[in-house]
């Protein structure tokens, strides 16, 4: 699952960094008759509310039942200044019926769009300083907030959250807007040829269960579905006994308690019935075959087979299995496939779902390469590992790595807290614990029983129908009884917990104590008491100037990224399993003056860890064998953007705003330029790169969370304090350009989505006066969680695009900053897009934001602060990078202080100096040539809750 996840962050990179957490929909009106639905009459008595039953506590989680039948999980986690909400409702797309493919996350996006005590609920959520999201999958759908850890705002959220269960507005004026939303995201996916073959591959392998279908749904459903049918829908599935509520972080459990049994236990429980669903899918009896034809760079291919449900005893061992077979660098396909360039992807992964699911193969190739050579290996490879012989040694090593990240899931509440929404959907949350138990017994026998069982050709969808005589098919058992399953499952002892940290400046600048080497190195550390001792890390080298590093982008990149490719002590694959047992994940990357590593570890293991990225560091090898893959890696990734509207879009963009000269290191090189880099880059251009300009005397080290400072000081002493680099590094000056406007449109073929880019290059710098105005008209204009103006006027009240917002910002040195906006859409809603979102910027220079605007913005962005300083991962790297900028957090409680003073004088004065509508230059990339659909189809545009994220 981890190498599938990897690949699919490598692919949607550029998209996620437009759309963050952009997934609901939010409506300020109600009519009257549903503003008094669900009211009790003074004549009425109400009933007593009968108090919670606690059902059971594992490892620091603690199950209450309600009256009304809601379960409710609470997690107290002190060490977190955060709370994090999550209701998870048992509906997904496995409970939809005919006609209904996608309706359980058009109704996520409805529930959206307001309720009876809360009509607008992005803006409350921006209103709060939230981090909301909601997510759809197979077999539940969840909303969550992570926020201040306050009473108000945890009251605010129990009732949100009570409020939309029942009382949901689900209106057809909202639906037929939100049509074109869901479309504008099912579009998305559509761009790209693996995401669709995969779909392909599913559908097929599943003739009756619906789990072949795309959670997303079919177009044609999600465009006709009648509003009474959403209604009946939502009325069915989102009641309190089909719901698991938990509250996770810094909270006083049984005020808590007493907190959702006043919000929740209210709601009556229902009289309808759910029946479960039944269809289970056939043994499937022989191979079956899918052709995808699109428009694309590179080509692929998918394997899926048929396996247990996440439940079944089988399934740990499949998971070891998939680590085997496909992790980088040592999967055994990986190897016989990416090492030897027949492939230059390749990955493998599993859901965690309740009935019978799947286990999935995926690898991508160039266009000049032979796919039916590499098809032919591959599928040479999948006959054999029935009778596969493996080692102790890959065993121990898949389970690491599996265990590695349930290691770091569970010593983070906010990661638990929604992590455990998966494990509702498989039939309860303690799974998770019970699949962690048995992953640690799994042996070489276990991985070669199922490698037998379930890996046959006749249970396979990959090529075409071969007739056999004697078929040998394979009969998937079923889920087993989960609640016998975890009756009596006690689990181990808590995760130590944390101290209650106080994330103000203030208390933060208190407790971090500074130093610096004798090199120049810098550091910063803020030891503090953590959820099972976590630690957080981050280590910055400024190498070079902008003389030396000319004609040097391309190769001071791949000399970053062959870091972690071996040593000269160590291989990759040595590296990896150290980390692994460590249960520690290191990260490294970069490119031009700097190379960054981020470390998650944990108390016991970070000095091990720091060991590690010493080695990494300072003895890279610089593996020819693992150069080449990289290299033939790369490549791919490259091709692949050449018909992508995000790739080229972006390319274009910051070719517009950033015209550097071609030898500059700040260069943006066209696509196919870049492809010409990747081929012409050279392993000794590495080498000398490394020796001419590694060390650590310009470095920045933050450390943040649970460590031994004696230790880790000495650590930081020994291993870079007295490593010079050869070259002094001199900041790069970031030079304001005013670029003339522009509009340019990219046609990208067959691509069903459009990205639509626009900005202004600013001479802006931090300090300035001016700036806390920007930031917070920025917060208004397209910042805030969609109920900033083009959220509202693009996405919610016209429907046009999926994801539409704005960033601002400005150099921590010099007077060089810009505004951009972005949207996502249909390519035949262009001229609608460009005419709405200038109207929304003319109004905004020529009226302004009013007082309760800013009131309101005010009030989220402060608290949006204070949840990204309780997060040890962001903590780390502000402190790091005010290394680098010479600033303590006494500048963060200075500028949150003008913030919280300015007046919607200030802030109006401000957008009209900076931003001018005539000088803002448009990309836009998409298949304009489209035609728009059948004009009596109900419109369709762009915007809401993508099926998982």
């Amino acid at each position: 699952m981890l190498n599938y996840y990897r690949t699919l962050q490598l692919k949607q990179l550029s998209v996620m960094m437009l759309l963050g957490l952009l997934f609901v929909n939010g409506d300020a009106f109600a009519q009257k008759k549903e503003k008094n639905k669900g009211k009790v009459s003074a004549t009425e008595e109400k009933a007593p509310i009968p108090d919670p039953v606690k059902v059971t506590s594992v490892e620091g989680i603690t199950e209450y039942v309600l009256g009304n039948g809601l379960r409710v999980l609470l997690f107290p986690d002190p060490s977190k200044q955060t709370a994090t909400v999550n209701i998870t409702y048992m509906v997904g797309s496995r409970h939809e019926g005919y006609g209904e493919t996608g309706m359980a996350h058009l109704l996520e996006h409805m529930v959206f769009k307001g309720s009876t005590k809360h009509p607008n609920i992005p803006q409350e959520l921006t209103d709060h300083g939230a981090r909301p999201n909601g997510t759809t999958w197979l077999d539940r759908t969840n909303y969550f907030e992570t926020f201040a850890a306050t009473e108000e705002n945890l009251r605010w959220a129990l009732d949100l959250e009570s409020d939309r269960m029942v009382n949901s507005f689900i209106k057809k004026e909202d639906l037929e807007k939100e049509f074109s939303v869901v479309r504008n995201e099912f579009e998305m996916g559509e761009n790209d040829p693996e995401s669709v073959l995969s779909e392909r591959v599913i559908s097929t392998a599943y003739l009756w269960h619906n789990y072949g279908n795309s959670t997303i749904g079919s177009r044609e459903d999600i465009e006709r579905v009648p509003i009474d049918n959403l209604q009946a829908f939502y009325k069915k599935y989102y009641q309190p006994d089909n719901a698991i509520l938990l509250v996770a972080g810094k909270i006083d459990e049984a005020k808590t308690l007493k907190m959702i049994n006043e919000y929740f236990g209210s709601i009556p429980r229902p009289t309808r019935k759910l029946q479960p669903t039944y269809t289970v899918e056939p043994v499937q009896d022989g191979e079956r075959s899918v052709t995808l034809r699109r428009v694309g760079d590179i080509q692929a291919i998918g394997v899926a087979y048929h396996i247990c449900s996440n439940s079944h005893p089988d399934y740990p061992a499949l998971d070891v299995l998939q680590g085997i077979l496909a992790s980088e660098p040592s999967g055994k396909l990986y190897k016989a496939l990416v090492e030897t360039k027949l492939a230059s992807s390749l990955y493998a992964y599993s859901f965690t779902n309740r009935d019978p699911t799947f286990f999935y193969i995926g690898l991508s190739l160039l266009k000049e390469k032979n796919l039916e050579e590499t098809k032919k290996t591959l599928v040479s490879m999948l006959d054999g590992i029935g009778t596969m012989e493996f080692t102790k040694e890959e065993v121990e090593r898949a389970k690491n790595e599996a265990l590695k990240g349930l290691e770091l899931t569970l010593r983070n509440s906010e990661r638990v807290g929604l992590q455990l929404s998966e494990y509702m959907g498989a039939g309860d949350w303690r799974l998770i614990y019970i699949y962690r138990d048995a992953l640690e017994k799994i042996t070489v026998d276990d991985v070669k029983r199922v490698a037998k069982y379930y890996f046959k050709p006749s249970n396979r969808t990959i090529g075409v129908f071969l007739p056999e005589e004697a078929p040998d098919r394979v009969k998937v058992p079923e889920s087993p009884d989960v609640d016998a399953l975890v009756k009596n499952y006690k689990g181990r002892a808590v995760v130590a917990q944390g101290e209650a940290f106080d994330p103000s400046p203030a208390n933060i600048e208190n407790r971090t104590k500074r130093g610096q080497e004798s090199n120049g190195l810098e550091y910063a550390l803020l030891p503090k008491s953590t959820r099972g001792n976590t630690v957080r890390a981050n280590i910055t080298l400024r190498i070079g100037d902008e003389q030396s590093l000319q004609n040097k982008a391309t190769i001071s990149q791949y000399t970053a990224s062959m870091l972690n490719k071996g040593t000269k002590n160590l291989t990759r694959q040595q590296i990896k399993d150290t980390l692994d047992k460590l249960k520690s994940q290191v990260n490294v990357f970069g490119g031009g003056n700097n190379v960054n590593v981020s470390i998650e570890s944990s108390k016991d293991n970070l000095p091990k860890a720091l060991a590690i990225v010493t080695e990494i560091l300072r003895n890279p090898s610089f593996d020819e064998k693992e150069f080449e893959t990289m290299k033939t890696e790369r490549l791919a990734q490259v091709e692949a953007q050449k018909s992508d509207p995000q790739a080229l879009a972006f390319t274009a963009f910051q070719r517009t705003m950033n015209p550097y000269p071609k030898s500059d290191v700040r260069y943006v090189p066209t696509i196919e330029e870049d492809i010409e880099n990747n081929k012409n880059v050279k392993l000794e251009d590495l080498k000398k790169f490394y020796n001419d300009f590694y060390g650590a005397s310009a470095a920045t080290i933050s450390v943040v969370g649970d460590f031994d400072e004696t230790a880790i000081r000495k650590v930081i002493s020994n291993n870079f304090g007295t490593w010079k680099s050869p070259m002094p590094f001199k900041r790069i000056q970031a030079v304001y350009q005013d670029i003339s406007p522009s509009n340019n449109a990219i046609k990208t073929p067959d691509k069903a989505n459009a990205l639509f880019l626009a900005g202004q290059n600013l001479p802006l710098q931090e300090t300035d006066a001016d700036y806390p105005a920007l930031v917070m008209a920025n917060y208004m204009l397209g910042g805030g969680f969609l109920s900033s103006r083009l959220a509202v006027r693009i996405r919610q009240k016209e429907g046009i695009s999926y994801g539409v917002g704005s960033n601002l910002n400005g150099s921590p040195f010099d007077k060089s900053g810009s505004f951009m906006t972005y949207a996502i859409y249909a390519p035949e809603n262009a001229e609608k897009l460009e005419k709405a979102f200038f109207e929304e910027i003319e109004k905004v220079v020529t009226e302004g934001f009013t007082a309760d605007e800013l009131k309101a913005a005010k009030s989220g962005w402060l608290q949006s602060r204070s949840v990204s300083r309780s997060q040890d991962n962001e903590l780390s790297s502000r402190l790091n990078n005010y290394l680098y900028y010479d600033r303590t957090l006494a500048f963060d409680a200075d500028f949150e202080k003008k913030v919280d003073s300015l007046t919607p004088e200030q802030v109006n004065s401000a957008i009209k100096k900076y931003i001018n509508p005539k000088k803002i230059s448009i990309v836009k990339a998409g298949d304009f040539d489209k035609k728009v659909g059948n004009p009596a189809a109900p419109s369709v545009g762009g915007v809401g809750g993508s099926s998982k994220n």
